[in-house]
């Protein structure tokens, strides 16, 4: 992996604004701690607080694929965020999304499948208990989080969807639309964004859909109405705000990886032996806490899905 010469530069590669200013928040961070106050301090420190809470949602279930770490607050997880459509400074999509509209809202279903169609998001869900999973995040800029997400897994939508025998992936779209989205008005992005998982991947019981968090309807800044959650994947390959669903032969072309393969795969696991090229992905620092984690390897998952990647060059298919 090579770092390009200041004239192959493209927007993309450049570190985004939110993640060069974070030094005066270690900076205020330190100094705090020199006398005392470190334990009140985090990442973001000073932010603005969320805006409003979200409807509760009923009936939801404890799952047993929960993590024990103590939680993230919710205005950790609803006001430092990573959703550059509506800005790359990680306030940004607090500020600006409430803009989008959530209601009505549709998915397309399309590709290597059985049922194609275009579905509203509450029939769409209608048939899923909803469950609360709580789940580490890893963020590819090393930081980390706890959330608890309520959703339902992804595998029994894709049983009810029924791809042919032939789809060996799901590519997902995020809504592209640039009245509700400022982001997408400046070329950080090939937008829209595209991700997509391998379909052993998208089958495996921790990926889920999620709708909710902290036992309420997502936030827009996190993803609303339905996002993906793959938790031993870097963040950015858990897409927010879901407009299509495709099955195809083919690996989809990834918003990062076509932006810039050489800093972002398609597998995009979490590895602490693989750099980003501008950082160490060795460890991490936990919203929340002043000291930085060790990373653990697929997230700290690796006990249940090594076994999908057996026989891969992991530092090869980053």
């Amino acid at each position: 992996m090579l770092i390009k010469n200041a004239p192959d530069l493209r927007y993309s590669d450049v570190t985004p604004k939110g993640l060069y200013v974070r030094r005066r928040e270690f900076l205020h961070a330190a100094a705090v701690a020199a006398v005392g106050g470190a334990a009140a301090l985090a990442p973001g420190a000073g932010r603005l607080r969320a805006q409003g809470r979200g409807a509760k949602l009923p009936n939801v279930k404890k799952s047993q694929f929960s993590t024990d770490e103590k939680l993230n607050s919710y205005d950790d997880i609803t006001s430092y965020n990573n959703y550059y459509e509506f800005g790359t400074d990680k306030d940004d999509p607090q500020r600006n999304a409430h803009r989008l509209v959530t209601r009505p809202w549709t998915i397309r279903v399309d590709g290597m499948v059985k049922a194609p169609g275009s579905y509203d998001v509450e029939s769409f869900i209608k048939p899923y208990a909803l469950e609360e999973r709580i789940y580490r995040l890893r963020c590819v800029e090393a930081w980390s989080v706890v959330i608890p997400w309520i959703g339902f897994p992804l595998a029994d939508v894709i049983k009810r969807l029924e791809p042919l025998p032939s789809a060996r992936y799901v590519e997902f779209t995020t809504l592209n639309d640039a009245k509700q989205m400022p982001g997408v008005r400046v070329p950080v992005l090939d937008w829209p964004y595209i991700e997509g998982l391998r379909m052993d991947e998208a089958m495996h019981p921790l990926t889920i859909l999620s709708v909710g968090l902290y036992g309420e309807v997502l936030p827009n800044q996190n993803g609303a109405p339905i996002r993906l959650v793959v938790p031993w994947k870097y963040g950015f390959k858990s897409i927010k705000s879901i407009v299509r669903i495709r099955f195809t032969d083919q690996q989809p072309r990834t918003a990062w990886a076509v932006s810039n393969p050489r800093e972002y795969g398609f597998f995009s696991n979490v590895n602490p032996t693989v750099d980003h090229p501008r950082w160490s992905q060795a460890t991490e620092r936990r919203l929340g806490e002043f000291f930085r984690r060790k990373t653990l390897m697929f997230n700290g998952y690796g006990d249940q899905v090594a076994q999908l990647y057996s026989g891969m060059d992991l530092r090869k298919f980053y």
